[in-house]
């Protein structure tokens, strides 16, 4: 059988510690095996993976300039979420933590979400879709 497919999105932090901390405080954990003080693996599920990389590091593998997240927009990561109240206790959790959110929640009744920024400005959308929505 093989491997499922899987994601690592790496992202250049300024402070990994405090990176490290904000993810912790809304309930994720991290792959020890694929962190050290340069880089940090947070564990998003089975088969996606965040790579938090101090900014140094970052540049090691980048052949571009590095974006500063403050002032554009790099990314946007989306991922689901089981309900919209779990939409809500995610990103609430991470305006807690010292997140920003960016814009209102989206409710288009079928489907919710909400967005926020890290505290390295990288933005990551929660969204609950109904499930017969999809099916439909």
């Amino acid at each position: 059988m093989s491997q499922p497919q899987m994601i690592f999105v790496n992202l250049p932090v300024k402070d990994l510690d405090a990176a490290r901390a904000f993810w912790e405080k809304l309930g994720y954990s991290f792959n020890p095996r694929f962190s050290d003080e340069t880089a940090a693996s947070l564990v998003i599920s089975d088969t996606i993976f965040a790579m938090l990389l101090t900014e140094e590091k970052f540049r090691g593998f980048a052949t571009k300039p590095v974006a500063d997240a403050s002032k554009t927009t790099e990314v946007m990561v989306a991922l689901s979420a089981e309900s919209r109240a779990k939409v809500d206790e995610v990103v609430d959790a991470a305006l807690a933590a010292g997140a920003t959110e960016p814009r209102p929640p989206m409710d288009l009744g079928f489907m919710y979400g909400r967005a926020f920024e890290d505290l390295d400005h990288h933005v990551w959308e929660y969204v609950w879709m109904d499930p017969a929505a999809i099916e439909g």
